[in-house]
């Protein structure tokens, strides 16, 4: 399960995207359209394999480990680790 933004669906670009380390039943991703980082509530659980239909540009990226993060419209993308999305409470 990762967590995602419902404006994800509708195409919001860019995409965003950070994976912190797995817990309880997540694999620690946290994906969301726009410039914005959503509240807490702004997510919702959604399953690994029904990514593609939600938003296809972003299924190459879920193998990256934890740490790693994205932006993505489809023609520009850029992916970075960033060693403090390994350190959460």
């Amino acid at each position: 399960m990762l967590g995602i933004s419902l404006n994800v669906k509708s195409s919001i670009i860019p995409i965003n995207g950070l994976r912190h380390p797995p817990a309880l039943q997540t694999n620690g991703w946290y994906i969301w359209g726009g410039e914005i980082f959503p509240d807490d509530d702004g997510f919702s659980a959604l399953h690994y394999s029904h990514i593609a239909t939600w938003n296809p540009m972003i299924v190459k990226f879920l193998s990256l480990p934890p740490g790693w993060r994205f932006l993505t419209d489809g023609a520009y993308e850029d992916v970075w680790f960033d060693e403090a999305l390994l350190d959460i409470a």
